[in-house]
């Protein structure tokens, strides 16, 4: 199988598959990516310019992106591969960069969210949805509880589907039938209008995430006033 994707989530699921005696045939990184030994790697900041070299090494037809950043397109998705990606966020209501999507859902208030499994196809997060992993947020729970939370949750998807997955009995799970919503960079911009929402404090404490996120930071930031500039 190939993996695509980055950081401790994409290495745990690496691990998890191996000691389950799945054959990892490669696995796609950024070349800033930090690897363990042992697996064949390929270093690519674009992995649909790999498709051949996926082709050739896949030797289950399975695909797992995992904490990928990267969107999947042609040549790629035209391998004929099952694709499956993991999302850390409930789907259809929270497409798009998790962090962004967790922001918003705070804001929103939501009282649950989740991890989701669901079939790469040609959208974004738009593939049929084959497993949840649902868990509540309660009041006091802050950006950083959420996201750890949901990776948590992630990986918990990834064991429990992964010999499905290679058995090619994966099926689709009901989902709700709303688009809901997509949270990429663009959402960014608004995030300062929210101010003034009760869950902004909650939304805003990145915690150990600060440093992962400079862009959601900086969009959080309250302003320096005129009076903290000249003190």
């Amino acid at each position: 199988m190939i993996f695509i994707g980055g950081g401790s989530l994409l290495w745990r699921a690496v691990r998890s598959a191996a000691n389950s005696g799945h054959s990892v045939d490669l696995v796609c990184v950024r070349p800033e990516e930090t690897c363990p030994d042992g697996f064949p790697i390929a270093e690519v900041d674009d992995v649909n310019s790999v498709a051949a070299m996926i082709e050739a090494a896949c030797s289950d037809d399975v695909v797992w992106s995992i904490n990928n950043p990267s969107i999947l397109r042609a040549p790629v998705l035209d391998l004929g591969l099952r694709i499956y990606n993991i999302h850390n966020g409930p789907l259809p209501a929270y497409r798009g960069l998790p962090e962004i999507a967790i922001t918003h859902a705070l804001l929103n208030d939501e009282t649950h969210y989740a991890a989701t499994l669901h079939e790469v196809d040609r959208g974004i997060d738009t593939g049929a949805v084959l497993d949840v992993e649902e868990f509540p947020i309660s009041p006091q729970d802050r950006f950083q509880e959420v996201m750890l939370t949901g990776l948590r949750a992630c990986h918990t998807l990834f064991e429990r589907n992964l010999d499905l997955a290679v058995s090619a009995t994966l099926t689709p799970v009901d989902s709700p039938s709303s688009s809901g919503g997509y949270y990429g960079r663009a959402r960014l911009k608004e995030l300062a209008s929210h101010r003034g929402n009760p869950g902004f404090e909650r939304a805003a404490n990145l915690g150990v995430f600060t440093h992962l996120y400079p862009e959601l930071a900086a969009a959080l930031a309250v302003p320096a006033t005129t009076e903290s500039v000249h003190s």
